[in-house]
Protein backbone atom coordinates (compact mmCIF):
# COMPACT_ATOMS: atom_id res chain seq x y z
CA UNK A 1 0.00 0.00 0.00
CA UNK A 2 2.87 2.71 0.35
CA UNK A 3 4.02 2.77 -3.17
CA UNK A 4 0.80 3.17 -4.14
CA UNK A 5 0.29 5.85 -1.61
CA UNK A 6 3.90 6.98 -2.75
CA UNK A 7 3.05 7.41 -6.52
CA UNK A 8 -0.16 8.72 -5.69
CA UNK A 9 1.61 12.15 -3.99
CA UNK A 10 3.80 12.37 -6.53
CA UNK A 11 1.09 12.32 -8.77
CA UNK A 12 -0.82 15.25 -6.85
CA UNK A 13 2.48 17.41 -6.48
CA UNK A 14 2.69 16.45 -10.93
CA UNK A 15 -1.07 18.13 -10.79
CA UNK A 16 -0.32 20.95 -8.72
CA UNK A 17 3.02 21.92 -10.66
CA UNK A 18 0.69 21.82 -13.30
CA UNK A 19 -1.81 24.17 -12.19
CA UNK A 20 0.67 26.41 -11.09
CA UNK A 21 1.95 26.72 -14.28
CA UNK A 22 -1.66 27.59 -16.05
CA UNK A 23 -1.49 30.99 -13.98
CA UNK A 24 1.56 32.01 -15.95
CA UNK A 25 1.35 35.16 -18.08
CA UNK A 26 0.27 35.18 -21.41
CA UNK A 27 2.17 36.56 -24.86
CA UNK A 28 -0.24 39.29 -25.20
CA UNK A 29 1.24 42.78 -25.99
CA UNK A 30 0.52 44.87 -22.97
CA UNK A 31 -2.86 46.75 -23.59
CA UNK A 32 -2.67 50.89 -23.81
CA UNK A 33 -5.76 52.63 -24.62
CA UNK A 34 -5.06 55.15 -27.46
CA UNK A 35 -5.08 58.71 -26.99
CA UNK A 36 -8.48 60.57 -28.02
CA UNK A 37 -8.20 61.80 -31.50
CA UNK A 38 -10.53 64.53 -30.49
CA UNK A 39 -10.14 68.25 -28.90
CA UNK A 40 -10.30 68.11 -25.09
CA UNK A 41 -13.29 70.68 -24.68
CA UNK A 42 -16.04 71.11 -26.82
CA UNK A 43 -16.28 73.30 -29.77
CA UNK A 44 -16.66 77.10 -29.20
CA UNK A 45 -18.74 80.10 -31.33
CA UNK A 46 -21.83 81.80 -32.00
CA UNK A 47 -23.20 78.41 -32.93
CA UNK A 48 -22.85 77.17 -28.66
CA UNK A 49 -23.82 78.39 -25.87
CA UNK A 50 -22.10 78.14 -22.60
CA UNK A 51 -21.76 74.66 -20.94
CA UNK A 52 -21.80 73.79 -16.75
CA UNK A 53 -19.08 72.20 -15.05
CA UNK A 54 -19.74 68.63 -13.57
CA UNK A 55 -21.79 67.16 -16.09
CA UNK A 56 -23.36 63.47 -14.76
CA UNK A 57 -21.80 60.65 -15.63
CA UNK A 58 -24.96 59.02 -15.46
CA UNK A 59 -28.51 60.04 -17.20
CA UNK A 60 -31.49 58.17 -15.93
CA UNK A 61 -33.68 58.51 -18.60
CA UNK A 62 -36.83 58.37 -15.99
CA UNK A 63 -35.36 61.44 -14.55
CA UNK A 64 -35.21 63.18 -17.95
CA UNK A 65 -38.45 62.05 -19.36
CA UNK A 66 -41.41 63.35 -17.02
CA UNK A 67 -44.44 63.06 -19.29
CA UNK A 68 -46.22 60.13 -17.96
CA UNK A 69 -47.50 58.84 -21.01
CA UNK A 70 -44.09 58.77 -22.66
CA UNK A 71 -42.78 57.04 -19.82
CA UNK A 72 -45.39 54.41 -20.47
CA UNK A 73 -44.80 53.89 -24.19
CA UNK A 74 -41.08 53.76 -23.38
CA UNK A 75 -41.28 51.22 -20.78
CA UNK A 76 -43.56 49.15 -23.11
CA UNK A 77 -40.63 49.33 -25.62
CA UNK A 78 -38.24 48.16 -22.99
CA UNK A 79 -40.00 45.12 -21.98
CA UNK A 80 -41.51 44.51 -25.76
CA UNK A 81 -39.32 45.59 -28.14
CA UNK A 82 -37.93 42.69 -30.44
CA UNK A 83 -34.82 44.64 -31.58
CA UNK A 84 -33.68 45.13 -27.64
CA UNK A 85 -34.84 41.31 -27.81
CA UNK A 86 -32.23 40.31 -30.02
CA UNK A 87 -29.44 42.34 -28.44
CA UNK A 88 -29.94 40.83 -25.68
CA UNK A 89 -29.85 37.28 -26.34
CA UNK A 90 -26.83 38.23 -28.58
CA UNK A 91 -24.91 38.86 -24.98
CA UNK A 92 -26.39 35.52 -23.90
CA UNK A 93 -24.51 34.01 -26.89
CA UNK A 94 -21.39 35.71 -26.67
CA UNK A 95 -21.69 34.83 -22.77
CA UNK A 96 -21.85 30.95 -23.27
CA UNK A 97 -19.13 31.63 -25.98
CA UNK A 98 -17.18 33.04 -23.48
CA UNK A 99 -17.81 29.50 -21.14
CA UNK A 100 -16.96 27.52 -23.75
CA UNK A 101 -13.12 29.12 -24.24
CA UNK A 102 -12.66 29.40 -20.21
CA UNK A 103 -13.30 26.18 -20.20
CA UNK A 104 -10.58 24.89 -22.08
CA UNK A 105 -8.09 25.78 -19.35
CA UNK A 106 -9.24 22.95 -17.70
CA UNK A 107 -9.33 18.82 -18.60
CA UNK A 108 -12.13 16.89 -18.93
CA UNK A 109 -12.45 14.14 -16.92
CA UNK A 110 -14.45 10.94 -18.66
CA UNK A 111 -15.89 7.99 -16.75
CA UNK A 112 -17.10 4.70 -18.16
CA UNK A 113 -18.36 2.05 -15.60
CA UNK A 114 -19.52 -1.63 -17.31
CA UNK A 115 -20.79 -4.21 -14.84
CA UNK A 116 -21.38 -7.52 -15.99
CA UNK A 117 -23.13 -11.20 -14.12
CA UNK A 118 -22.48 -14.49 -15.74
CA UNK A 119 -24.36 -18.31 -13.88
CA UNK A 120 -21.99 -21.01 -14.31
CA UNK A 121 -24.10 -24.63 -14.33
CA UNK A 122 -22.81 -27.35 -12.03
CA UNK A 123 -21.68 -29.86 -15.07
CA UNK A 124 -19.92 -26.73 -16.49
CA UNK A 125 -17.93 -25.47 -12.92
CA UNK A 126 -14.57 -27.22 -12.79
CA UNK A 127 -15.53 -27.32 -8.74
CA UNK A 128 -18.73 -29.58 -9.68
CA UNK A 129 -20.92 -26.83 -8.31
CA UNK A 130 -22.99 -24.01 -9.82
CA UNK A 131 -21.84 -20.35 -9.37
CA UNK A 132 -22.63 -16.74 -10.32
CA UNK A 133 -19.09 -14.95 -11.99
CA UNK A 134 -19.54 -11.00 -11.52
CA UNK A 135 -17.18 -8.18 -13.20
CA UNK A 136 -17.00 -4.86 -13.05
CA UNK A 137 -15.00 -2.32 -14.63
CA UNK A 138 -14.70 1.09 -14.21
CA UNK A 139 -12.35 3.69 -16.17
CA UNK A 140 -11.39 7.10 -15.55
CA UNK A 141 -9.87 9.36 -18.04
CA UNK A 142 -8.78 12.73 -19.35
CA UNK A 143 -8.00 13.12 -23.16
CA UNK A 144 -6.42 15.19 -24.56
CA UNK A 145 -5.32 17.92 -21.88
CA UNK A 146 -3.49 20.92 -23.51
CA UNK A 147 -1.34 22.55 -20.48
CA UNK A 148 -1.39 25.90 -20.96
CA UNK A 149 2.30 26.96 -20.63
CA UNK A 150 2.62 29.28 -23.40
CA UNK A 151 -1.03 31.68 -22.76
CA UNK A 152 -2.40 30.47 -25.79
CA UNK A 153 -5.66 29.01 -24.22
CA UNK A 154 -6.13 32.21 -22.07
CA UNK A 155 -5.40 34.42 -24.41
CA UNK A 156 -8.59 33.12 -26.54
CA UNK A 157 -10.49 33.15 -23.47
CA UNK A 158 -9.33 36.96 -22.74
CA UNK A 159 -10.48 37.43 -26.41
CA UNK A 160 -13.84 35.26 -26.05
CA UNK A 161 -14.33 37.77 -22.83
CA UNK A 162 -13.68 41.02 -24.53
CA UNK A 163 -16.23 40.30 -27.30
CA UNK A 164 -18.75 39.23 -25.09
CA UNK A 165 -18.20 42.64 -23.24
CA UNK A 166 -18.36 44.29 -26.12
CA UNK A 167 -22.21 42.67 -26.65
CA UNK A 168 -23.10 43.87 -23.37
CA UNK A 169 -21.96 47.51 -24.19
CA UNK A 170 -24.38 46.73 -27.67
CA UNK A 171 -26.83 45.42 -25.71
CA UNK A 172 -26.60 48.67 -23.29
CA UNK A 173 -26.51 51.06 -26.24
CA UNK A 174 -29.30 49.25 -27.82
CA UNK A 175 -31.32 50.32 -24.66
CA UNK A 176 -30.44 53.80 -24.69
CA UNK A 177 -31.47 53.40 -28.97
CA UNK A 178 -34.60 52.63 -27.74
CA UNK A 179 -35.44 55.27 -25.01
CA UNK A 180 -34.50 57.86 -27.54
CA UNK A 181 -36.23 56.61 -30.44
CA UNK A 182 -39.35 55.87 -28.64
CA UNK A 183 -39.22 59.19 -27.14
CA UNK A 184 -38.65 60.72 -30.58
CA UNK A 185 -41.12 59.27 -32.37
CA UNK A 186 -43.58 60.05 -29.21
CA UNK A 187 -42.48 63.66 -29.88
CA UNK A 188 -43.29 63.80 -33.31
CA UNK A 189 -46.44 62.14 -33.36
CA UNK A 190 -47.52 64.99 -30.82
CA UNK A 191 -45.49 67.58 -33.70
CA UNK A 192 -47.56 65.63 -36.63
CA UNK A 193 -50.81 65.84 -34.79
CA UNK A 194 -50.43 69.64 -34.20
CA UNK A 195 -49.82 70.13 -37.49
CA UNK A 196 -52.62 68.16 -38.98
CA UNK A 197 -55.01 70.68 -36.25
CA UNK A 198 -53.31 73.91 -38.51
CA UNK A 199 -53.73 72.16 -41.68
CA UNK A 200 -57.98 71.46 -40.85
CA UNK A 201 -57.91 74.82 -39.34
CA UNK A 202 -56.64 76.38 -42.52
CA UNK A 203 -58.82 74.00 -44.84
CA UNK A 204 -61.78 75.33 -42.79
CA UNK A 205 -60.90 79.05 -43.10
CA UNK A 206 -60.43 78.36 -46.99
CA UNK A 207 -63.73 76.76 -47.13
CA UNK A 208 -65.61 79.43 -45.59
CA UNK A 209 -63.49 82.00 -47.81
CA UNK A 210 -64.85 79.85 -50.67
CA UNK A 211 -68.16 80.19 -49.78
CA UNK A 212 -68.48 83.86 -49.30
CA UNK A 213 -66.60 84.34 -52.73
CA UNK A 214 -68.98 82.06 -54.66
CA UNK A 215 -72.14 84.52 -52.52
CA UNK A 216 -70.69 87.30 -54.19
CA UNK A 217 -69.90 86.02 -57.87
CA UNK A 218 -73.40 84.87 -57.42
CA UNK A 219 -74.43 88.76 -56.53
CA UNK A 220 -72.52 89.80 -59.56
CA UNK A 221 -69.83 91.74 -56.82
CA UNK A 222 -66.40 89.97 -57.54
CA UNK A 223 -64.82 87.78 -60.69
CA UNK A 224 -65.01 84.31 -61.16
CA UNK A 225 -61.38 84.41 -61.11
CA UNK A 226 -61.50 84.57 -57.60
CA UNK A 227 -63.33 82.27 -56.53
CA UNK A 228 -61.26 79.14 -59.00
CA UNK A 229 -58.40 80.86 -56.59
CA UNK A 230 -60.44 80.32 -53.72
CA UNK A 231 -61.16 77.05 -55.16
CA UNK A 232 -57.03 76.00 -55.70
CA UNK A 233 -56.18 77.15 -52.21
CA UNK A 234 -59.43 74.32 -50.81
CA UNK A 235 -57.48 71.86 -52.60
CA UNK A 236 -54.51 72.52 -52.23
CA UNK A 237 -55.03 72.22 -48.46
CA UNK A 238 -57.05 69.04 -48.64
CA UNK A 239 -53.96 67.25 -50.18
CA UNK A 240 -52.03 68.54 -47.43
CA UNK A 241 -54.83 67.70 -44.84
CA UNK A 242 -54.63 64.05 -46.49
CA UNK A 243 -50.89 64.22 -46.27
CA UNK A 244 -50.89 65.42 -42.41
CA UNK A 245 -53.45 62.78 -41.57
CA UNK A 246 -51.38 59.78 -43.45
CA UNK A 247 -48.18 60.90 -41.77
CA UNK A 248 -49.91 61.00 -38.14
CA UNK A 249 -51.47 57.20 -38.87
CA UNK A 250 -47.64 56.20 -39.86
CA UNK A 251 -46.12 57.82 -36.51
CA UNK A 252 -48.76 55.50 -34.54
CA UNK A 253 -47.46 52.40 -36.36
CA UNK A 254 -44.12 53.25 -36.16
CA UNK A 255 -44.44 53.62 -32.07
CA UNK A 256 -46.47 50.76 -31.94
CA UNK A 257 -43.48 48.52 -33.88
CA UNK A 258 -41.14 50.50 -31.16
CA UNK A 259 -42.87 49.18 -28.28
CA UNK A 260 -44.11 46.05 -29.57
CA UNK A 261 -47.58 46.36 -29.06
CA UNK A 262 -50.41 48.96 -29.33
CA UNK A 263 -50.66 51.08 -26.77
CA UNK A 264 -52.99 51.26 -24.25
CA UNK A 265 -52.16 55.06 -22.68
CA UNK A 266 -53.66 57.91 -24.48
CA UNK A 267 -51.38 59.20 -27.12
CA UNK A 268 -50.59 63.12 -26.75
CA UNK A 269 -52.84 65.62 -28.78
CA UNK A 270 -50.55 68.21 -29.93
CA UNK A 271 -46.91 69.33 -28.48
CA UNK A 272 -48.52 71.68 -26.37
CA UNK A 273 -49.97 68.36 -23.99
CA UNK A 274 -46.81 66.98 -23.93
CA UNK A 275 -44.03 67.54 -20.33
CA UNK A 276 -41.00 68.77 -21.98
CA UNK A 277 -38.23 66.41 -21.59
CA UNK A 278 -35.50 68.11 -18.88
CA UNK A 279 -32.27 69.69 -19.99
CA UNK A 280 -29.09 67.60 -20.27
CA UNK A 281 -25.58 69.27 -20.14
CA UNK A 282 -22.44 67.92 -21.68
CA UNK A 283 -19.74 69.58 -19.56
CA UNK A 284 -16.84 70.96 -20.01
CA UNK A 285 -14.84 68.09 -21.13
CA UNK A 286 -15.27 65.43 -24.15
CA UNK A 287 -13.94 62.75 -21.57
CA UNK A 288 -17.26 61.93 -21.03
CA UNK A 289 -17.48 60.42 -24.42
CA UNK A 290 -15.31 57.34 -23.58
CA UNK A 291 -18.56 56.00 -21.64
CA UNK A 292 -20.34 55.97 -24.15
CA UNK A 293 -21.63 52.41 -25.22
CA UNK A 294 -19.91 52.06 -28.70
CA UNK A 295 -17.28 53.64 -27.71
CA UNK A 296 -16.71 50.99 -25.06
CA UNK A 297 -17.56 48.32 -27.10
CA UNK A 298 -15.11 49.40 -29.65
CA UNK A 299 -12.42 49.51 -26.73
CA UNK A 300 -13.42 45.89 -25.89
CA UNK A 301 -12.95 44.76 -29.47
CA UNK A 302 -9.83 46.46 -29.42
CA UNK A 303 -9.16 44.55 -26.52
CA UNK A 304 -9.82 41.19 -27.82
CA UNK A 305 -8.15 41.93 -30.82
CA UNK A 306 -5.13 42.70 -28.19
CA UNK A 307 -5.74 38.92 -26.92
CA UNK A 308 -5.74 37.62 -30.23
CA UNK A 309 -2.41 38.40 -30.62
CA UNK A 310 -0.60 36.69 -27.75
CA UNK A 311 -2.55 33.01 -28.86
CA UNK A 312 -0.79 33.98 -32.15
CA UNK A 313 2.29 34.33 -30.51
CA UNK A 314 1.70 30.65 -28.68
CA UNK A 315 1.46 28.95 -31.95
CA UNK A 316 4.82 29.29 -32.47
CA UNK A 317 6.02 27.64 -29.21
CA UNK A 318 5.36 23.56 -28.53
CA UNK A 319 1.90 22.31 -27.17
CA UNK A 320 1.99 20.19 -24.82
CA UNK A 321 -1.17 17.62 -24.07
CA UNK A 322 -1.73 15.00 -21.37
CA UNK A 323 -3.73 12.04 -21.46
CA UNK A 324 -4.13 10.26 -18.16
CA UNK A 325 -6.43 7.16 -17.03
CA UNK A 326 -7.16 4.70 -14.49
CA UNK A 327 -9.02 1.97 -14.62
CA UNK A 328 -9.55 -1.49 -12.50
CA UNK A 329 -11.49 -4.64 -13.29
CA UNK A 330 -12.88 -6.08 -9.73
CA UNK A 331 -15.98 -7.68 -8.06
CA UNK A 332 -14.74 -5.09 -5.12
CA UNK A 333 -14.06 -1.36 -6.34
CA UNK A 334 -12.85 -0.24 -3.02
CA UNK A 335 -9.67 -1.93 -4.52
CA UNK A 336 -8.42 0.60 -6.82
CA UNK A 337 -7.98 2.52 -3.73
CA UNK A 338 -6.62 -0.55 -0.94
CA UNK A 339 -4.30 -2.66 -2.45
CA UNK A 340 -3.45 -0.44 -5.48
CA UNK A 341 -4.80 -2.89 -8.17
CA UNK A 342 -5.84 -0.33 -10.19
CA UNK A 343 -3.92 0.56 -13.21
CA UNK A 344 -2.70 4.17 -13.94
CA UNK A 345 -1.58 5.81 -17.29
CA UNK A 346 0.24 9.43 -18.49
CA UNK A 347 0.65 10.24 -21.97
CA UNK A 348 2.28 13.33 -22.45
CA UNK A 349 2.13 14.57 -26.06
CA UNK A 350 4.66 17.86 -27.15
CA UNK A 351 3.69 19.54 -30.72
CA UNK A 352 6.76 21.20 -31.84
CA UNK A 353 6.31 23.95 -34.23
CA UNK A 354 7.95 23.60 -37.70
CA UNK A 355 8.39 26.31 -39.92
CA UNK A 356 4.71 27.06 -41.27
CA UNK A 357 3.74 29.85 -43.49
CA UNK A 358 0.38 29.86 -42.04
CA UNK A 359 1.35 30.59 -38.50
CA UNK A 360 3.19 33.33 -39.51
CA UNK A 361 0.46 34.37 -41.84
CA UNK A 362 -1.86 34.14 -38.76
CA UNK A 363 0.19 35.98 -36.67
CA UNK A 364 0.12 39.07 -39.52
CA UNK A 365 -3.13 38.73 -39.42
CA UNK A 366 -4.06 39.27 -35.72
CA UNK A 367 -1.77 42.36 -35.82
CA UNK A 368 -3.45 43.93 -39.06
CA UNK A 369 -6.88 43.25 -37.00
CA UNK A 370 -5.47 44.73 -33.89
CA UNK A 371 -4.97 48.10 -36.04
CA UNK A 372 -8.00 48.05 -37.49
CA UNK A 373 -9.35 47.79 -34.36
CA UNK A 374 -7.16 50.75 -33.05
CA UNK A 375 -8.91 52.72 -36.16
CA UNK A 376 -12.19 51.83 -35.50
CA UNK A 377 -11.56 53.24 -31.60
CA UNK A 378 -10.52 56.33 -32.92
CA UNK A 379 -13.57 56.67 -35.23
CA UNK A 380 -16.16 55.76 -32.68
CA UNK A 381 -15.32 58.57 -30.70
CA UNK A 382 -14.99 61.13 -33.32
CA UNK A 383 -18.58 59.79 -34.24
CA UNK A 384 -19.20 60.97 -30.75
CA UNK A 385 -17.57 64.00 -30.73
CA UNK A 386 -19.27 65.57 -33.98
CA UNK A 387 -22.86 63.81 -32.82
CA UNK A 388 -22.33 66.11 -29.31
CA UNK A 389 -21.18 69.05 -31.13
CA UNK A 390 -23.97 68.88 -33.81
CA UNK A 391 -26.18 68.80 -31.33
CA UNK A 392 -25.03 70.93 -28.78
CA UNK A 393 -24.97 73.44 -31.93
CA UNK A 394 -28.52 72.89 -32.74
CA UNK A 395 -29.67 73.75 -28.93
CA UNK A 396 -27.42 76.62 -29.21
CA UNK A 397 -29.32 78.14 -32.00
CA UNK A 398 -32.76 76.86 -31.56
CA UNK A 399 -33.86 79.48 -29.20
CA UNK A 400 -32.87 82.52 -31.57
CA UNK A 401 -34.48 80.49 -34.56
CA UNK A 402 -37.88 79.62 -32.71
CA UNK A 403 -37.93 83.76 -31.77
CA UNK A 404 -37.43 84.77 -35.03
CA UNK A 405 -39.67 82.36 -36.59
CA UNK A 406 -42.53 83.21 -33.72
CA UNK A 407 -42.15 87.21 -34.93
CA UNK A 408 -42.65 85.92 -38.47
CA UNK A 409 -45.94 84.05 -37.73
CA UNK A 410 -46.80 87.71 -35.74
CA UNK A 411 -46.27 89.51 -39.00
CA UNK A 412 -47.62 87.09 -41.43
CA UNK A 413 -51.00 86.86 -39.55
CA UNK A 414 -51.43 90.78 -39.33
CA UNK A 415 -50.34 90.67 -43.25
CA UNK A 416 -53.48 87.84 -44.22
CA UNK A 417 -55.34 90.11 -41.54
CA UNK A 418 -54.57 93.73 -43.54
CA UNK A 419 -55.18 91.57 -46.90
CA UNK A 420 -58.43 90.42 -46.03
CA UNK A 421 -59.48 94.00 -45.11
CA UNK A 422 -58.78 95.13 -48.45
CA UNK A 423 -60.34 92.81 -50.54
CA UNK A 424 -63.24 92.92 -48.64
CA UNK A 425 -62.99 97.00 -49.36
CA UNK A 426 -62.27 96.64 -52.88
CA UNK A 427 -58.79 97.62 -52.44
CA UNK A 428 -56.86 94.65 -53.20
CA UNK A 429 -57.13 91.52 -55.35
CA UNK A 430 -57.95 88.48 -53.94
CA UNK A 431 -54.59 87.03 -54.91
CA UNK A 432 -52.55 88.80 -52.23
CA UNK A 433 -54.95 87.24 -49.76
CA UNK A 434 -54.06 83.98 -50.82
CA UNK A 435 -50.24 84.95 -51.01
CA UNK A 436 -50.29 86.18 -47.18
CA UNK A 437 -52.60 82.92 -45.64
CA UNK A 438 -50.28 80.40 -47.73
CA UNK A 439 -47.26 82.28 -46.29
CA UNK A 440 -48.85 82.20 -42.52
CA UNK A 441 -49.83 78.19 -43.12
CA UNK A 442 -45.78 77.85 -43.98
CA UNK A 443 -44.67 79.74 -41.01
CA UNK A 444 -46.97 77.92 -39.04
CA UNK A 445 -45.62 74.59 -39.78
CA UNK A 446 -42.20 75.95 -39.77
CA UNK A 447 -42.51 76.99 -35.74
CA UNK A 448 -44.19 73.61 -35.23
CA UNK A 449 -41.16 72.06 -36.69
CA UNK A 450 -38.58 74.14 -34.56
CA UNK A 451 -40.92 73.53 -31.19
CA UNK A 452 -40.38 69.81 -32.70
CA UNK A 453 -36.39 70.52 -32.91
CA UNK A 454 -36.18 72.16 -29.84
CA UNK A 455 -37.51 69.02 -27.60
CA UNK A 456 -36.02 66.10 -29.92
CA UNK A 457 -32.88 68.09 -28.83
CA UNK A 458 -32.75 67.38 -25.65
CA UNK A 459 -33.46 63.85 -26.34
CA UNK A 460 -30.46 63.28 -28.33
CA UNK A 461 -28.50 64.89 -25.98
CA UNK A 462 -29.11 62.38 -23.81
CA UNK A 463 -28.82 59.65 -26.49
CA UNK A 464 -25.25 60.83 -27.66
CA UNK A 465 -23.74 61.70 -24.25
CA UNK A 466 -24.19 58.06 -23.53
CA UNK A 467 -27.51 58.41 -21.05
CA UNK A 468 -27.76 55.50 -18.89
CA UNK A 469 -30.53 52.98 -19.52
Amino acid sequence: MKPFKHRNKRRLVLMGLIIGLLAGCTLAPEYSRPTAPVSAAWPTGAAYGEEKAGAAEKLPWRTLFFDSRMRQAIEAALNHNRDLRLAILNVEKARAYYGIQRSELWPSVNAVGMGSAARVPADLSSTGQAYTSERYDVNLGVSAWEIDFFGRIRSLKDKALEEYLATEQAQRGARILIVSSTAQAYLMLAADREALKTATATLEAQEATYRLIRRQVDLGITSELDLKQAESQVEAARVDVAGRTRAVAQDENALTLLCGAPLTAALPADLNDVAPPGEVSAGLSSEILLQRPDVLAAEHQLKAANANIGAARAAFFPRISLTAAVGTASADLSGLFKDGSGIWSFAPKIALPIFDARTWSAYDYTKAEREIAVAQYEKAIQVAFKEVADTLALRGTVERQIAAQQSLVDAVAETYRLSRVRYERGLDSYLAVLVAQRSLYVAQQGLTSLLLARLANRVTLYRVLGGDS
